[in-house]
């Protein structure tokens, strides 16, 4: 299946030359894509309510009427995985790329290599959102992204799943309880996770700070650390988070 990468840029010379490295990034990863530019944000959200596959959306953040910025944050309210990357002449709107989980800013004029690099890292965050964890509760599947997982706990022979989901932006974090046992788990979970003692696998990703008696996420959870598990964590840390 095609990469599906958007340009939005009101700048027709800039909009072919990003369409240029585009073809030559994927000649040279040999990563087959579909890209589609557009010249105003107006444009592209005509095309995105018919078609919403797109992985990849390279932001032109200074465009007249809808500037980059309003439509990425238009974009994340439905849309929490697409990979965004802003452009743009000037540095000062950073600020609010954090608002929208921006996986970048690159500066104009734009820099081959550097967005190369930019590339790469939204297509591995891509293929890693691709994984999911799936439950089956209450008679329906619940697929979970496993970079939504906090950490999975054992309470009285059941499960309970973690996760950054939330109803509300200041709603509680979701979490799931299932009757299984957690070795079941780890074989569904990939190298981002490490088992912590007897009733608990950690999302390595998810970690601020380990201390010998807690764990501190980035979130501000904080987690008892069984005994013993201090070095063996901060190793799996330091092997593969």
């Amino acid at each position: 299946m095609a990469y599906h990468i958007a340009v939005c840029d009101d700048n027709p010379t800039d909009q072919e030359y990003i369409l240029s490295l585009l073809k030559e990034w994927s000649l040279l990863r040999n990563l087959p894509i579909e890209s589609e530019a557009f010249p105003s944000s107006e444009s592209f959200l005509f095309r995105y309510a018919e078609n919403k596959t797109f992985d990849l959306l390279l932001l032109d953040v200074e465009m007249k009427a809808m500037d980059g910025v309003e439509l990425a944050q238009r974009i994340r309210r439905e849309n929490k995985t697409v990979q965004i990357v802003f452009i743009t002449g000037y540095s000062d709107y950073i600020a609010e790329g954090y608002e929208v989980e921006a996986l970048h800013y690159l500066m104009k004029p734009l820099d081959k290599e550097k967005l190369f690099r930019v590339l790469d890292r939204a297509v591995e965050k891509n293929r890693q959102q691709e994984r999911c964890l799936n439950l089956m509760i209450s008679g329906e599947m619940v697929r979970i992204p496993l970079y939504e997982i906090r950490y999975l706990e054992v309470h009285h022979n059941n499960v309970t799943i973690a996760t950054t989901q939330r109803d509300t932006s200041s709603g509680p974090q979701k979490e799931y309880t299932v009757r299984r046992p957690l070795a079941d788990f780890e074989k569904e979970l990939d190298e981002s996770f490490s088992r912590i003692g007897r009733g608990m696998i950690l999302n390595l990703k998810h970690i601020s700070r380990v201390t010998k008696k807690e764990v501190l996420l980035f979130d501000g959870t904080r987690l008892p650390l069984p005994r013993g598990a201090y070095e063996a964590l901060n190793r799996a840390i330091i092997e593969r988070g």
